[in-house]
């Protein structure tokens, strides 16, 4: 006799209309968990990140100082070493100069993230910003960064003229953190955990609870219900309210 061996496969259906009915029941939930995280990032954002101020100063680099004679291999020459002076900003030599001048309690590698170098398209204008805690500090820190910088770029790159575009501002508003940002990602964040734990809670629970679930997961026809869990429930509490009452 030959043995005939069935293997059953077990198959999870996701029924995504009850998944959406289910998102719909939950969804003040939802909205309750994001709200709140919202609420927190916000108030961690006021009591443990130091704000920060932004300034920033410009200045033009130049081969020559006679620009009735500049030529357009001058022009192209100077587009294409703008990379050049954008790191001799940053450089140490820069950066320690700074330090010194203005007397500042860091090492070069913190001075140097604080400071950011930009260039615009087909420009040879160089933007220094500097962010710092102290607003006054940070424009301080700008300006010696272009006056030292402009030194050692004319120094080392034989150029003849650095000239300033913008002098730093003093900053009167904070650039960073954001506390619209960071209360929208909170909430963000808080909608998307709120709606993963549901699913999760959903999809793991294999509880049998309704005439409709015997059908549906076990391909079999309920032919009558049972009230006993109400009755025994009911009886329960008769039993405790006489017992109070005595």
């Amino acid at each position: 006799m030959e043995n005939q061996y069935t293997t059953n496969n077990d198959e999870i259906e996701i029924d995504l209309k009850e998944i959406f009915g289910l998102i719909l029941g939950k969804l003040w939930i939802i909205f309750l968990a994001g709200i709140t995280a919202g609420l927190v990032f916000i108030v961690v954002t006021m009591l443990f990140i130091t704000p920060q101020y932004e300034s920033s100063t410009k200045m033009y680099v130049l081969n020559k100082q006679d620009t009735s004679t500049l030529t357009n291999s001058d022009m192209q020459t100077s587009l294409s070493l703008t990379k050049d002076y954008a790191e001799m900003i940053t450089s140490r030599t820069v950066l320690e100069g700074v330090i010194a001048q203005l007397n500042l309690d860091m090492t070069s590698k913190e001075l140097n993230r604080k400071i950011s170098v930009g260039t615009g398209t087909d420009t040879r204008i160089l933007e220094i910003s500097v962010r710092d805690e102290d607003p006054y500090q940070a424009s301080q820190i700008a300006n010696s960064v272009r006056d030292i910088a402009a030194a050692h770029i004319q120094s080392v790159m034989n150029i003849e003229a650095v000239n300033v575009v913008d002098t730093a501002n003093i900053p009167d508003e904070k650039a960073s953190p954001s506390l619209s940002k960071n209360g929208i990602i909170g909430g963000l964040l808080g909608v998307i955990i709120a709606t993963a734990i549901i699913l999760i809670v959903y999809l793991t629970n294999d509880t049998i609870k309704s005439q409709e679930d015997v059908e549906k997961y076990l391909q079999l026809s309920v032919l009558g219900t049972i009230p006993l869990m109400e009755m025994e429930k009911k009886s329960k509490r008769q039993k405790k309210g006489k017992g109070r009452k005595r």
